[in-house]
C-alpha cells in the first residue's frame, strides 16, 4: 500500500500534518466530544495512536519513542511528541536497515512497517477527529484510493482482527473517501 512515487517519509510527513492540523483546530471544550468509534471522545482519537503504535514499535524492535505530556493535558504535545519522534525514525538514513519483527505483525522493514500500520491509520483517524471537532473531513483521495484497494483484499483478516466494524452499505458511485469510511465501518 504504497504509491511508487511517494516514500513512506513524505506520505507521513503528509498525513502527520494533515492530522496536526485537525488537532491544532479542536475548539474549546472539542476533546469531549463524542467520536468515532462508538464510545470514544475526541480526546480518545489522539490518545489510541500515541499508545498503540509505540508499544506495538517497542515490540517489534526495541526501540522506545519519547511520550509527550498525557493527552488529558495537552493532546497536541501528547501528539508531536511521539509524531515528530515517527518522523524523525523515517528520516534518519541510519534506520533505513531496520526491521520491525513483531510477535503478531510479522517481519517488514521499519519504515514500510510505519507506512502500513501506523501512517494509514492516523490517515483514517483524521476523519474521526474532524467528524467529531467540526473540522474539514476531506481526505486525500489518492491515497483513499490506495487504501481501499489494499484492504479490499484483507476484509475477512481485518474484520477477524477487532479492529473495524462492520462495512457500512454506501450506493455503488460514493466517492472513495466515503467508500473508505464505510468500509472501515463508519457511518459516512
Amino acid at each position: 500500500m504504497n504509491s511508487p512515487d511517494v516514500t513512506p517519509a513524505e506520505r507521513y510527513r503528509q498525513v502527520a500534518a494533515a492530522f496536526t492540523d485537525r488537532v491544532q483546530g479542536v475548539p474549546d471544550g472539542g476533546w469531549s466530544r463524542p467520536a468515532p468509534p462508538d464510545g470514544w471522545a475526541a480526546r480518545d482519537v489522539v490518545n489510541h495512536l500515541t499508545e498503540w503504535f509505540p508499544a506495538f514499535l517497542n515490540a517489534g524492535t526495541g526501540i522506545t519513542l519519547p511520550q509527550g505530556p498525557p493527552v488529558s493535558d495537552d493532546p497536541l504535545a501528547n501528539w508531536t511528541t511521539v509524531s515528530d519522534a515517527v518522523q524523525g525514525l523515517l528520516d534518519d538514513p541510519g534506520t533505513a536497515d531496520r526491521v520491525l519483527d513483531h510477535p503478531v505483525a510479522g517481519r517488514h522493514q521499519l519504515d514500510q512497517a510505519i507506512h502500513n500500520f501506523f501512517t494509514a491509520d492516523v490517515f483514517m483517524h483524521t476523519w474521526d477527529l474532524a467528524r467529531a471537532t467540526g473540522q474539514d473531513e476531506t481526505l486525500d483521495a489518492d491515497y483513499a484510493a490506495e487504501l481501499l484497494a489494499g484492504m479490499e483484499s484483507l476484509d475477512e483478516v481485518l474484520r477477524s482482527s477487532g479492529q473495524y466494524g462492520p462495512k457500512v452499505e454506501v450506493p455503488e458511485d460514493a466517492d472513495v473517501q466515503t467508500k473508505l469510511i464505510a468500509f472501515i465501518g463508519r457511518q459516512p
